[in-house]
This record gives structure tokens, sequence and C-alpha cells, in this order.
């Protein structure tokens, strides 16, 4: 009996080895129809600059409805790869046009979006680029951090990302990491910093909170009035990713994180 019961476990065993993992949610008709959009954009683009071309995708998406905690998955839920534009928070807004800047077709997009949410290309919770500053920091980056080179006054601040006061973690089961965070003070953005900023460039707020390195993210674009922070915004007044006069968004925020695109 002994015997029997332990080759029915370790079929069992085996079985479960076999299963798929969760199926990724079908790609609605309305998000398919976008990324169609983005890669027309992306195609009729020719040998437009980095920047220009972030830009040009990024103002596709202008006016889209703002979704909070648009990705499924959790230290106990497994990972799903999301791609769903009918909605938007900050960071797949972001991760949506970086996608569509280096495709030329559909699966080239699933591909690159794969590789810019996840360390490794691995669609797993513990591997999603969960920090702004990731972008830079992590494997196969998808920007360059340029904080320290726009201002003298540029702060360096040790953070133990996802690491709260109490203990605790944000993420279970995210490994906690240290981290050199640099800042500009929203004070000290200055004439000169605000034009050393390019269009395409991504700004992120930060936070002097522990644990954390932004609050917010965006995407710089300069116009004729000025500088804007185009972003997925969740205050009740937008709802929707909008461009901010990026003086008016300074004025609420302690400061910003400005990683330049690969």
């Amino acid at each position: 009996m002994r015997i029997i019961v332990r080759i029915l476990l370790v079929l069992v065993a085996f079985a479960c080895a076999l299963a798929p993992a969760a199926a990724a949610p079908a790609i609605d008709d309305a998000s398919v129809r976008k990324i169609d959009e983005l890669l027309t954009v992306r195609a009729e683009a020719g040998d437009l600059g980095r920047g220009a071309l972030i830009e040009r995708l990024s103002a596709r998406l202008l006016d889209t409805p703002y979704g909070a905690n648009m990705l499924i998955g959790s230290a106990t839920e497994p990972e799903q790869l999301v791609v769903d534009l009918r909605r938007v928070d900050c960071f797949t807004y972001l991760d949506y046009i970086v996608a569509a800047s280096r495709s030329a077709d559909r699966d080239q997009f699933r591909t690159n979006l794969i590789a810019t949410r996840y360390v490794d290309s691995r669609v797993e919770f513990a591997q999603r680029k969960h920090f702004f500053t990731d972008w830079a920091a992590r494997e196969r980056p998808a920007a360059t951090d340029i904080t320290a080179s726009l201002s003298p006054a540029a702060v360096t601040t040790t953070k133990h990302l996802n690491a709260k006061t109490d203990g605790s973690t944000y993420l279970p089961g995210v490994a906690v990491l240290d981290r050199a965070v640099t800042h500009i003070p929203s004070a000290a953005v200055d004439a000169t910093v605000s034009g050393a900023l390019r269009t395409g460039d991504f700004l992120g707020a930060y936070t002097p909170d522990a644990g954390l390195d932004v609050t917010h993210v965006g995407i710089i674009v300069e116009t004729p009035t000025g500088p804007v922070f185009r972003n997925a915004s969740s205050l009740a007044a937008n709802n929707r990713v909008v461009d901010t006069a990026l003086a008016d968004y300074l004025r609420t925020v302690p400061g910003i994180v400005v990683l330049r695109p690969l």
C-alpha cells in the first residue's frame, strides 16, 4: 500500500509540474487596435530620434483613462502578462510606449513589453521592475539615470527599496534592494536644469519616504510654451493621460529623478 501511495504522489507531482501557468488575460480588441496604431506610428517614424519617437507614440495615448493597479500578480497570486491599453497607470503607460518604440509587429511588441517590465524577461512577480530606478539599474536597462549630471544641487540617498520603517515590506515576496537614489529638489530645478531636459526623458517624482524611490512617473515633452509632464494622472480632475505644465507639477513634489531612454 505504501508503494502504491508513493507512486500516486509521484504521479500527482509530475502532473503538477506539467500543468500550465495561469493563462494571461486575453487581449481585448480595443487594445489590439491601439497596439497596431502605435506600431504604425513607429513604422512611419523612419529615423526619427529616440526622444521625438517617444513623444509621438505617447501622444497617441493622451486622454486614455487612468486605471489603478493594472498588473496581476503577487506573492500568492501567479503573475500574468497584462496587455490592456484601454486603461493605464503611470508605469504601464511607460511600459507600452517603450515596447512600441522598439517593435515592428505584435510579436515584437509582446517580447519587448516583457523585456521592459521584467528582469531577464521572466514573467514573475519577484522579477517585475517594481521601482522606477530599476529601469536604469537592472539588467537590460531601458534608460540611463542622468539626474546627477543635471544639477550640482542633486542629492544622493541610500534607499532600502521595498523596506518599511516597521521592518515589513511594501511588496511581500520581493527582496529589499539597497540602492543609491539621486534626486534634484524641486526648488533647485532652475532654468539650467529645465534647459537640459529633453523630450522623451522619463521623470519620476522623488519621495523621501523609506523604501520607495518615486511615487509617480511620466514623460518630459518640450513645447513652444515650455516643458510639460505627460503622465497617466490619478487626480480626480484628470483621471486620464494628460500634459501638465512641468513648473506646475514641480510645486507638488519634493524633487525629481530623471532617466534618459536608451
